[in-house]
């Protein structure tokens, strides 16, 4: 990557309007308002508080590994404009590779030391993502870089790699499901009061929160992540100031497929099942976030991912039947009220 204009280059990507971070000049509490109060109309309706605190972190759980996921697929469309329906197969992707490498660990798997439990379970994450992200580059090369800038071929293409990928899988891995158990150390709750809180749900927590705390580091305070939101706000006056924003596009690409595969290792432990079909599964709800959200907006993603997960928890303890369309009627309640999404960005 070569530079011509350093310090122009430095205030073009620092007075652009965030759109793939959080937004310094205007920020807007208004949405992360939304989050707590949806978990306080539900306390009311539930009734029980250990019950109502036991919903509310498993939905925060769900909601962060969807952002982990999720969050790969805005930041590559808010830089890149690509709508990549073929997501999800970097999520079944690593969900498989962690079932092999978690069987060939069952000694520590099956330990009583949580050290040894974590240190498994970490493995398989970096693997899943060094795989999921050597693929997605493949498939940017081969996939995506013939259609950039069509979005109905994207769309089409896409999704076409993506049941490839699942062929792919069901070669490698059979097409059945295939159980992945929590190791020991993460497996039965802990007492908070009289709620009983799962400890993989808190670990799922733990991990999105610093995934989320990394990303936001790396947008906001890193040379790399100035270039990432002046490329999203104006794609031109970067590359007329000597940066390469191809390179950038397709590290960009890589890191939201590693980040895919980390998230198909935490969902595969959520479910305690991997099947081939698992990316394609989830692929609408990974949809229904980002617009949520706002299409580009990396707090957005996470703001909708916390609302999908604890609007999804709730409406299955209280209206079962409800939870089945509650995502959908979530999305179109917020996008009644803001068109764009909660934290549009600017330039779409």
């Amino acid at each position: 990557m070569t530079t011509t204009t350093t310090p122009a280059a430095a205030a073009a990507a620092t007075n652009a309007n965030d759109s793939a971070a959080v937004p310094r000049a205007r920020f807007d509490l208004i949405p992360l308002a939304l989050v707590l109060a949806l978990a306080g109309a539900a306390l009311p309706l539930i009734g029980s508080v250990p019950t109502w605190l036991t919903l509310t972190i498993a939905g925060l759980a769900m909601g962060m590994i969807i952002f982990i996921i999720a969050s790969g697929l805005t930041l590559v469309f808010g830089l890149m404009d690509v709508l990549n329906f073929g997501h999800g197969v970097f999520i079944a992707l690593g969900a498989f590779v962690a079932t092999s490498v978690l069987g060939g660990m069952g000694d520590w798997t099956a330990s009583d030391s949580l050290f040894r439990n974590l240190t498994a379970i970490f493995l398989a994450m970096v693997v899943a993502m060094s795989v999921a992200g050597a693929v997605g580059y493949a498939f940017e090369r081969v996939v995506v870089r013939p259609v950039y800038g069509q979005h109905l071929k994207q769309i089409l293409i896409t999704m076409g790699g993506m049941i490839i990928g699942e062929e792919i899988i069901k070669v490698i891995w059979g097409p059945l499901q295939i159980p992945l158990p929590l190791p020991e150390g993460l497996r039965g709750s802990v007492l908070l009061g009289d709620a009983a809180i799962e400890k993989y749900r808190l670990f799922a927590v733990i991990i999105g929160v610093i995934v989320l705390a990394a990303m936001l580091f790396v947008l906001n305070r890193t040379k790399i992540g100035l270039l990432i939101r002046a490329g999203v706000q104006d794609r031109e006056m970067v590359e007329s100031l000597g940066y390469r924003i191809r390179r950038l596009f397709i590290g960009v690409f890589v890191v939201g497929s590693a980040l895919a595969g980390l998230g198909g290792v935490l969902w595969g432990l959520y479910q305690q099942m991997v099947i081939p079909q698992m990316g394609a599964q989830i692929n609408v709800l990974l949809f229904i976030v980002i617009i949520i959200g706002g299409l580009g907006s990396t707090l957005g993603c996470f703001v909708g991912a916390l609302l999908v997960g604890l609007m999804a928890n709730y409406t299955g303890f209280l209206a079962p039947k409800v939870a089945l369309f509650s995502n959908i009627g979530l999305m179109v309640a917020i996008l009644l009220w803001r068109p764009q999404g909660l934290y549009p960005v600017t330039n779409r």
